[in-house]
């Protein structure tokens, strides 16, 4: 599945409507940010169960700013619409996969009964 362009209008349907999203905050004049695109295409391809969005932060920045984005390109991954991850730079393809693989694995229920459990104390 190919990458999808999200704005601040369509940023929310997005994680409503997807279990997991990674989000690329990208812009075009960016060396890392374009040298990051070919392989946050690639892990599209072949992850056709995950939705991976970019958002151009020259066009959006508002989303940008809500988002807190102070570097680019950032990652953040969403697991049923909870930032899960959130990192600024290019990873590589095998750093990339790694990631992939922690959210997929991510239990949600079990994580956030963890989460409840810790803050009660």
């Amino acid at each position: 599945m190919a990458t999808i362009d999200i704005t601040q209008q369509s940023f929310a349907e997005t994680l409503e409507n997807n279990e997991i999203v990674f989000v690329d905050f990208w812009a075009a004049w960016c060396g890392p940010c374009r040298m990051f695109a070919p392989t946050y295409g690639a892990a599209a391809e072949r992850h056709p169960d995950i939705t991976f969005a970019k958002v151009d932060t020259e066009a959006e920045q508002a989303l940008a700013a809500a988002a807190s984005i102070t570097s680019i390109p950032t990652l953040m991954a969403f697991k049923n619409k909870t930032l899960v991850f959130s990192q600024p730079g290019a990873l590589n393809a095998t750093g990339l996969e790694e990631v992939i693989q922690a959210v997929k694995n991510l239990d949600m229920d079990m994580d956030m009964d963890k989460l409840r459990a810790d803050t009660a104390e």
